[in-house]
């Protein structure tokens, strides 16, 4: 009788670690495919067609980018194909950078003007990480290097390479809202200095209008000394317009336009 009670519970016991492997295949599995299939549904959404086909050849070129690859040696220019296939598409005297103002900058694109997150890739690959590994056909969402911890990790490339097509097919005027609260606000170091203004293309990009968003005229102003490193960056024949506005001011009138695509500056 005893014999027969351990028999049942060894039988249980097997049963309790089927269930559980396969709970676990279910798990990883999912999170395996988790990433490649939001990829595709959100370019679905943001593709005009809406295109399945479009979508599985834009997210084959993005993950030969970095699949197979030590998650510190992908360089910028592994993403060349992808943006071929799938450029930011410029919206003439729409195009909006920023440095230090990401919050404020998103809230005024909005149906107007188009920021890189704005843009097709941008807006599917905001706020993601991922990476892959040498001898893996894989893409993880996690355990991957961070944006400091190797200049050439698969996010931080991304950011490089698409900011760089961003600013060369800028077209028109273009608007980069500059922090005005910080102690220099054109930085040469950050993305908007060190990248999309080296890569602004003259004969398409007509003027650069930059505004200076502070907190309640606390900050910068156009005479900033930082701002005439900016000019000296520019290309010949370009525009360079300077205004001031507090982050209120901009908010406000950008409540009140009600989709009418009128400049808060």
């Amino acid at each position: 009788m005893v014999k027969r009670c351990v028999l049942v519970v060894g039988g249980c016991t097997i049963a309790v670690l089927v269930v559980v492997l396969v709970v676990f295949l279910v798990v990883v599995l999912c999170k395996k495919n988790n990433f490649k299939d939001t990829f595709i549904q959100d370019c679905e959404r943001k593709t005009a067609e809406g295109h399945s086909t479009y979508c599985v050849k834009v997210w084959s070129a993005f993950e030969q980018a970095y699949v197979d690859h030590d998650p510190c040696q992908v360089p910028p220019q592994a993403y060349d194909h992808l943006l071929s296939i799938a450029p930011p598409l410029p919206k003439y005297n729409w195009t909006l950078f920023w440095s230090g103002t990401r919050e404020v900058a998103h809230q005024m694109s909005g149906g107007c003007y188009q920021t890189l997150e704005d843009t097709m890739l941008g807006s599917v690959l905001d706020g993601k990480t991922w990476c892959g590994k040498q001898g893996s056909n894989e893409t993880f969402d996690s355990g991957c290097p961070n944006w400091t911890q190797c200049v050439n990790n698969p996010v931080r490339s991304f950011w490089s390479r698409a900011s760089a097509e961003f600013a060369a097919v800028a077209c028109g005027d273009a608007a980069v809202l500059l922090n005005g609260s910080s102690d220099t606000p054109f930085d040469p170091h950050c993305t908007f200095g060190s990248i999309e203004v080296k890569n602004f293309t003259p004969g398409l990009m007509k003027s650069l209008t930059v505004v200076l968003v502070t907190k309640d005229n606390v900050g910068a102003n156009c005479t900033d000394e930082s701002l005439k490193n900016l000019q000296k960056e520019l290309k010949p024949g370009m525009k360079y317009i300077c205004k001031e506005k507090t982050e209120s001011e901009l908010l406000t009138c950008k409540k009140n336009q009600d989709q009418s695509c009128v400049p808060c500056w």
